[in-house]
């Protein structure tokens, strides 16, 4: 069940228009700086195991994984299908518009990690996105939402472009607890821009990240009639 958290209004975006159509031409370029690529490659480091399953949602030409990694399985989605062929990381990929249809065509509990990156502030229904996405990952597994301050202020909707940064952290917790997400976990922390700007102390792009775990499921009570008699 999805529970609504959005008004109509908080969905509106100033291009009404085709998403696919925006999206058409392959975009073969970072859209987020070095520093903030790097943070996110140590994060990812740092919480997914190589035995994982990874569903790399909202997906370009690069994935940001570690590069000395391997992982069982890398899947891609995005809206481009050009930029996922150049992925070298994706085993698998598929196209699909998640503003107009929110069921993804992955099995129940069949992935161990959802990363989304610089793609949430896109999403008209994230109640239904968060939902199904629980629904495919595997207990225990986790979901990365991270984001800086850039966007497509056109495509994003007016609960993005109307908030801060701290709103937006604020705003996809309330979202996933919403859906069963429990106790979210917030990151917000500076980067060092590139050199030689960085050596003078200057800032890149900010790195924000909320960390969501699936938790396990109730322990089913055993009947009366099963319990050991002593």
């Amino acid at each position: 069940m999805v529970v609504s958290v959005l008004s109509e209004a908080e969905r509106y975006k100033l291009d009404q228009g085709d998403d696919a159509a925006f999206y058409a031409e392959p975009r073969l370029v970072h859209h987020l700086d070095a520093g903030f690529r790097a943070r996110l490659t140590a994060l990812y480091r740092q919480r997914l195991p190589p035995c994982a399953v990874v569903l790399d949602l909202m997906s370009s030409w690069v994935s940001h994984l570690p590069s000395d990694i391997s992982y069982e399985e890398v899947i891609g989605h995005g809206l481009n299908g050009s930029e996922l062929q150049a992925n070298p990381r994706l085993d698998r990929h598929w196209v699909q518009n998640l503003n107009q249809d929110q069921h993804l065509p992955l099995a129940d509990a069949s992935v161990d990690a959802v990363l989304i990156v610089a793609g949430w502030q896109y999403l008209q229904q994230p109640e239904a996105v968060a939902a199904d996405l629980l629904r495919v990952v595997r207990p225990a597994g986790q979901l990365i939402v991270a984001f800086s301050n850039r966007m497509f202020f056109q495509k994003a909707p007016q609960i993005w472009t109307d908030g801060s940064d701290r709103d937006h952290l604020a705003y996809v917790a309330r979202v996933l607890i919403a859906q069963g997400w429990p106790s979210p976990e917030l990151i917000a922390e500076e980067t060092r821009a590139p050199a030689p700007l960085g050596w003078l102390g200057s800032k890149g792009d900010p790195f924000f990240a909320v960390v969501a775990h699936k938790p396990l499921p109730e322990p089913t009570a055993m009947p009366p009639q099963a319990r050991a008699v002593v």
